[in-house]
């Protein structure tokens, strides 16, 4: 397996904000981590990226603990956050060729990732242009782009396509799509359809709690509830004690 969460908790000024959370994600995985606002996912992937210290658990990532070797993590995935993560004023080309930089890519080894994202993410004809000038949906793809960048084993998705129409938001679904099964991939959204599209198994989180594990077909059964919304509905409310 690739990530092995163990009793993952996190507390803020005494209150659980992460709840004793452990599961496993395999190679390769596509998973996606559903709840409402103030569920926990965001702390949650915050932790598994070395960003946020756990109060206690732990969570191995390809053999390394978040807890005792960060640094270790941290060469081994990347995060795409909610907040578009780009450089405005510089061009598509130039984001990219910059983030290559930092994580110390030679000139050549810079100039072929460079290339080979942008005619994976079908930025070719907007790579000379500044990424103000590019649209919400087109801003997420060049985000994403930048996270790949390192090459990472691990990425983590933080609801990234908010705020995105319709249209931009299948366009990066197809990106998604050809990422699946090269890499492991946890995604965090409110749009059920997009878990429906893309994930190989979900989680739904309520109160810092795990309330389900599976794919869709495994809630599908233990409810007896064909529609993912009305599986989240029904056991969010239950997490609530309705």
């Amino acid at each position: 397996m690739v990530i092995e969460i163990k009793e993952l908790t996190k507390k803020f000024n005494g209150e659980l904000a992460v709840d004793r959370l452990s599961l496993t994600i395999e190679q390769g995985e596509f998973f996606a981590l559903l709840g409402e606002n103030g569920a926990g996912k965001t702390t949650t992937i915050k932790m598994l990226s070395c960003l946020l210290a756990p109060t206690s658990g732990d969570a191995l990532m390809l053999g390394d603990s978040i807890v005792e070797n960060p640094l270790a993590v941290k060469k081994k995935m990347n995060l795409s956050p909610q907040e578009t993560a780009i450089a405005r004023n510089l061009s598509v080309k130039e984001n990219l060729e910059f983030i290559a930089k930092i994580y110390g890519s030679s000139k050549q080894e810079t100039k072929q990732k460079t290339e080979e994202l942008i005619r994976k993410f079908g930025l070719e004809d907007y790579a000379g242009k500044k990424a103000k000038n590019l649209s919400g949906g087109w801003q997420r793809r060049l985000s994403i782009a930048m996270a790949m960048i390192s090459e990472p084993e691990i990425i983590f998705l933080d609801e990234p396509t908010v705020g995105l129409d319709v249209r931009a938001r299948i366009d990066l679904w197809k990106i998604l799509l050809q990422l699946k099964g090269d890499i492991t991939i946890i995604l965090t959204t409110h749009y059920l359809e997009e878990v429906e599209a893309l994930a190989d198994r979900i989680g739904i989180m309520q109160a810092g709690r795990l309330r389900a594990l599976g794919t869709l077909e495994d809630l599908q059964e233990s409810t007896g509830l064909e529609k993912l919304q009305d599986i989240f509905i029904q056991l969010t409310e239950e997490g609530d004690g309705a």
